[in-house]
């Protein structure tokens, strides 16, 4: 077998995927470990100063700038903002999707089924998605259902249903990848709903053209038991601007996003959205691998005295507009939790079928066909928690109540579900060579994070 080459410094990290910043770093890294090696540090005192340079340049990958933005210039003026009309309300109780919405979710599964799965597994273990993955995503309009028409999108109504059966197809393939896809049409969808004339104009332009750019939502901070509406990130009004300051974790795809949505706390009378080109002074990235959805390239996005614009505001601060964000991004892990446990069960299924232990299938045990049982039974409770919550969301109506629920059974019995994925596969299920325990991981996610994902 011919043995791999050796890692080179010009290689892609998982922190931004550009050659030149990875180039840097592994000079950095080289100059370091040659300085390691001398006596100078000894004789100086300045050996556990160094160590400590050391410990933190390889655990953070070293900050760096934010990706070298696009410019984003208003190249047609809206009179007024561009906002989808609600869905027509159904007096009766029905969430059978549509015929045109099947068809979508169909070809989303189809292209989660050819170019997501395949790719998961290196995704994982290099923390970064395939090259030009997101890119093909994009070009299938995933980031053009939440735009108006009138705006360059495809959008005629609220499309919260549409979205949802969108984001549980996608993590059908992988949970991961689905996140580094999607993050783009969190921030176009939040354009959309929150955004004036003036940022409409100037952003979603970009949103609508044959190059996407990369863009996250940052809403999760690294601290324990957080709380999405006492935020640690600040912001405060400054000259007529706002000023901001905090960390930000979970960022998917953080050194490659030209445009970020964060959440800060603002002048300490609660969280508020601002827009924040990655470009703009202070803003930094660092790689924040974490235990699951590791093909999302998750980084920290670090705001040390970044001057925004008054135009930065997103939404003009009313808190009903943040908490219509937590409760959009908690549907979205909803229907991701849901595609990721359908895996699981379609993983599930075959393999106790197939696998022969004492002369006959394991799933002729009762132990082993309750437990699949069980997953199906709370999958369709997932399942149906989730697309109630979706339908009030598009009809305009009330669905704070719904959302928790939704969310609660998504995220106790989605990562029961895939702890029971990895039980039925036995010592295959504690190993990488099938996808199981990776989808397990994910799962776990779900009751955790903030963010990322709109619908």
């Amino acid at each position: 077998m011919t043995p791999k080459a050796p890692t080179t410094a010009g290689a892609t990290t998982p922190v931004n995927g550009r050659r030149g910043r990875r180039d840097a770093i592994g000079r950095v890294l080289a100059a370091l470990n040659a300085l390691a090696g001398t006596r100078f540090l000894d004789r100086s005192g300045l050996r556990k100063p160094a160590q400590r340079v050391m410990f933190e340049a390889t655990r953070t990958g070293f900050r760096t700038l934010g990706a070298a933005s696009r410019s984003f210039k208003a190249v047609q003026r809206f009179g007024k903002p561009e906002r989808l009309p609600d869905a027509p309300r159904k007096d009766l109780f029905d969430l059978t999707p549509s015929d045109e919405q099947q068809m979508i979710q169909e070809t989303v599964r189809e292209f989660a089924a050819e170019q997501l799965r395949p790719a998961a597994a290196d995704a994982d273990s290099s923390c970064t998605p395939p090259d030009g993955l997101p890119g093909q995503a994009a070009e299938m309009g995933v980031t053009l259902v939440g735009i108006p028409e009138s705006a360059g999108g495809i959008g005629t109504e609220q499309s919260v249903v549409t979205s949802t059966l969108v984001a549980e197809a996608m993590a059908h393939g992988d949970m991961g990848l689905a996140v580094a896809c999607l993050a783009p049409s969190a921030v176009s969808t939040a354009l959309s709903l929150w955004g004036d004339e003036e940022q409409q104009a100037a952003y979603l332009p970009s949103f609508t053209g044959d190059n996407v750019p990369a863009a996250a939502l940052a809403v999760c901070e690294p601290r324990p038991l957080f709380d999405p509406f006492a935020l640690s990130t600040r912001a405060r009004r400054s000259g007529g601007g706002f000023v901001l300051d905090g960390v930000k974790s979970l960022v998917p795809r953080a050194g490659d996003a030209e445009l970020f949505v964060v959440a800060a706390d603002l002048d300490g009378t609660g969280p508020s959205l601002f827009l924040v080109e990655s470009s703009t002074p202070g803003v930094s990235v660092e790689a924040d691998p974490s235990m699951g959805l590791r093909g999302a390239s998750m980084g920290r996005l670090v705001l040390e005295n970044v001057q925004l614009q008054p135009t930065a505001l997103l939404g003009g601060g009313d808190a009903e507009v943040y908490r219509d964000c937590i409760r959009r991004s908690r549907l979205a892990w909803c229907a991701l939790a849901v595609g990721t446990a359908q895996a699981v069960q379609d993983y599930v299924i075959p393999y106790v079928n197939e696998r022969v232990a004492f002369g006959e299938p394991v799933s002729h045990r009762q132990g082993v066909a309750f437990k699949v049982a069980d997953i199906g039974t709370e999958l369709e409770g997932m399942r149906l928690l989730t697309y109630r919550a979706a339908s009030r969301a598009e009809q305009g109506r009330s669905f704070a109540r719904e959302v928790a629920l939704a969310r609660t059974q998504c995220a106790e019995k989605g990562m029961a579900i895939g702890s029971d994925g990895v039980q039925l596969l036995g010592g295959h299920g504690f190993v990488k060579e099938h996808p199981v325990e990776r989808w397990y991981r994910d799962l776990r996610a779900v009751g955790v994070a903030e963010g990322v994902v709109l619908v």
